[in-house]
């Protein structure tokens, strides 16, 4: 089987998405993105909680309806007060650890940029220096003279972005946010190629960070027999960090899990991804731990159970201001996604 993947379409998409800021609850800007680039390819509908449902028609009915599923939504930051100096209290959107974020520069969504700030050391007690750093502790700096003068640029609730850059050397890319705009631009390279000969539908979905909501609610309204999860997930190929550890690594290929905290995948479409990678000549791994979990967790037990299966892309410092990806593995994700598509789509599983 020979898969044609347009590396240069992948890589557009993937740096568009993720320079687009759309954290969980508000993805618009990424919606409008998708909406506007899949034109008239697919028959698309928008849900109450804001996921696009994409139906695409090939040229042959399936044999099986087949659901293609990414999450639009990325981790970030929210304003949750604001102090008498000026600066802003805030809290994470997601699961981000609080010292990832301190030093950092974001971007609030009026434009204004900031510096997440926490107590200084010299300030600090033995014991709180031994304790990791809580959002409790956090604060973003404006520059604002006073809470009057914050209060004119910021409101409660405004969300606040990671700024760290896109950028792209000797196969590995580095940006915010490639959890999971790396699914999404899978999906839209699928739909702009014409890829599938057979109908199928795309779930671009919401607030997969804060608790899989978009995809429950997605999958019950396209209620698929089959769904293919595209994710990003974490790489521990690091230093410090040995054997099993390490969880999946970087340039190893894409990664299919037959467990995570929210899924027991699919066996048979899980021997399916091993025997479809040697064919079209892929790499693939697993992961050497039972952790994490994606919107599997949802569409797997929607309405009377859907069969599924997750195709990743490894990702050092996942929920991040700063994720980090082998291009090569991004590639592959999308022959390996394609060519287990069109085997379910054929009725061969």
């Amino acid at each position: 089987m020979s898969i044609n993947v347009n590396k240069e379409l992948l890589r557009e998409l993937l740096e568009k998405l993720c320079k687009i800021d759309g954290a969980s609850g508000q993805e618009d800007r990424v919606r409008k993105f998708i909406l506007d680039t899949i034109g008239d390819k697919c028959e698309c509908r928008v849900t109450p909680l804001g996921c696009v449902i994409a139906e695409y028609k090939g040229k042959k009915p399936a044999a099986k309806k087949l659901m293609i599923s990414a999450h639009m939504d990325e981790v970030g930051l929210i304003v949750t007060g604001i102090n008498a100096d000026g600066t802003l209290n805030i809290n994470c959107i997601g699961g981000v650890e609080a010292d990832a974020v301190i030093g950092r520069q974001v971007r609030l969504e009026s434009g204004i940029m900031g510096a997440v700030g926490s107590r200084a050391v010299h300030n600090m007690t033995e014991e709180q220096r031994k304790t990791a750093p809580k959002f409790d502790g956090l604060y973003i700096d404006i520059g604002a003279i006073d809470k009057a003068d914050a209060e004119k640029q910021v409101s409660l609730g405004d969300y606040a972005y990671f700024t760290c850059g896109y950028a792209q050397r000797n196969g590995i890319i580095r940006s915010k946010a490639i959890d999971d705009r790396a699914g999404c631009a899978i999906m839209l390279a699928m739909i702009l190629e014409n890829a599938l000969e057979y109908d199928c539908t795309f779930t671009f979905v919401t607030q997969e960070e804060i608790g899989l909501r978009g995809a429950r609610t997605a999958a019950f309204e396209a209620a698929p027999d089959f769904a293919l999860v595209l994710e990003a997930t974490t790489a521990a190929d690091i230093p410090l960090s040995e054997g099993d550890k390490r969880c999946c690594s970087l340039g190893e290929g894409p990664v299919v899990s037959y467990m995570d905290r929210s899924t027991l995948y699919d066996r048979e479409l899980y021997k399916l991804s091993v025997r479809l990678a040697e064919e079209i000549g892929v790499k693939r791994q697993t992961k050497t731990v039972i952790a994490g979990g994606n919107d599997s967790g949802a569409i797997h037990i929607s309405r009377g159970g859907v069969r599924t299966c997750a195709v990743s892309v490894p990702c050092r410092y996942l929920h991040t201001p700063c994720c980090v990806i082998n291009e090569e593995d991004y590639f592959d994700s999308y022959a390996l996604s394609l060519s287990m598509a069109m085997e379910i789509l054929s009725g061969r599983v």
